[in-house]
């Protein structure tokens, strides 16, 4: 189809897309979609499904996925390979072989999770955390983090996103500016964080600092009371501000999940309030068709001076041998 694309990424109900969700997403033309362990069989069903969505809005669409690895992975065994949480397979090679053999084994998995996507025609992942970890994050979060201080966390999230992106994946690095503090799950409350402005500079906002120039971003529902105290960063406009002047990101800007307990009010005015304040892009996974069609409707389309972010094109690799090389590294026997 033509167009104007919808400022939205969209979640679907099932396996199969019903001929009601396509004829929805034809008219509203989403920028993209968001697939959940609901919408996964196996791999050939997973193809279709991808390709029906493209073809209900007549291009090629990105379609995402949470793919972090650990608990938050939505492709699974028995048809794709299971994961370590990333703190933990960070922690387990760093003992071995230090803060580059950690880089290495991160870039390792993070390549052969996208050669994964990219098969079964998903070439957007939610991925990688640039949240830092500390003793009080929540559990929701803590070992979802890729490590406890702002330089290794560059390291390893950098070595993150560039691996999707040789596997012709596009990475969305999250959840910005930073959600590690929070002692809070955002999906069922609203997490607050009262450190001083300048503290959070030199820690929870720098990797996404120094990451700012990959293409998407995810916020974080987390209020940070130093910064505006009225709420939180999705829908706050002195925060937006923030990361386009302060951290520099100049990519597409989405929300999280707009159905999660942090934001207040429907979620036509919850989608309202985010575009107000600055984000590009409405995540809402839900599925519902009522809440879906409010949520376009007020998302209305991406703006004209917003670059989308061009295709990702994988970089031939041998799976085999890069598989063989992140074995030896979290045995401890390779030494980098």
């Amino acid at each position: 189809m033509t167009g104007a694309i919808g400022a939205t990424i969209f979640g679907v109900a099932g396996p199969v897309l019903s001929d009601a969700e396509a004829r929805f997403f034809r008219a509203a033309n989403p920028f993209g979609f968001a697939l959940f362990a609901r919408n996964v069989e196996d791999p050939r069903q997973l193809r279709t499904l991808t390709a029906a969505l493209r073809e209900a809005v007549g291009r090629e669409a990105t379609i995402f996925v949470d793919q972090e690895g650990g608990r938050v992975q939505r492709l699974r065994p028995p048809h794709w390979r299971d994961w370590l949480p990333a703190l933990d397979l960070v922690d387990r090679v760093t003992a071995t072989s230090g803060l580059e053999g950690a880089v290495r084994a991160i870039w390792l998995r993070y390549r052969i999770i996208a050669s994964e996507l990219a098969n079964a025609g998903i070439d957007g992942n939610f991925a990688p955390c640039l949240d830092i970890a500390t003793d009080a994050t929540h559990s929701v979060l803590r070992n979802r983090c890729l490590g406890r201080d702002a330089g290794s966390v560059t390291a390893l999230g950098r070595a993150a996103a560039e691996a999707c992106l040789a596997g012709g994946v596009l990475p969305v690095i999250k959840h910005m500016p930073g959600h590690g503090r929070s002692t809070v799950d955002s999906h069922v409350g609203l997490p607050t964080v009262s450190t001083d402005r300048d503290v959070l500079e030199a820690t929870d906002f720098a990797p996404f600092r120094a990451m700012a120039d990959l293409p998407f971003a995810m916020t974080a529902h987390v209020t940070y009371v130093d910064v505006d105290p009225s709420g939180p960063a999705t829908t706050s406009a002195p925060m937006i501000r923030l990361l386009r002047d302060g951290i520099g990101f100049r990519g597409l800007l989405m929300t999280d999940d707009l159905s999660m307990e942090a934001l207040s009010g429907t979620p036509a005015s919850r989608a309202s309030a985010a575009l107000s304040a600055g984000c590009d892009l409405i995540l809402h996974c839900s599925s519902d068709p009522a809440e879906m069609q409010a949520v376009a409707d007020v998302a209305g389309t991406l703006p004209p001076d917003r670059a989308i972010p061009a295709r990702s094109i994988a970089t031939p690799a041998d799976m085999a041998a890069l598989e063989a090389e992140l074995a030896s590294l979290l045995s401890g026997r390779a030494r980098v």
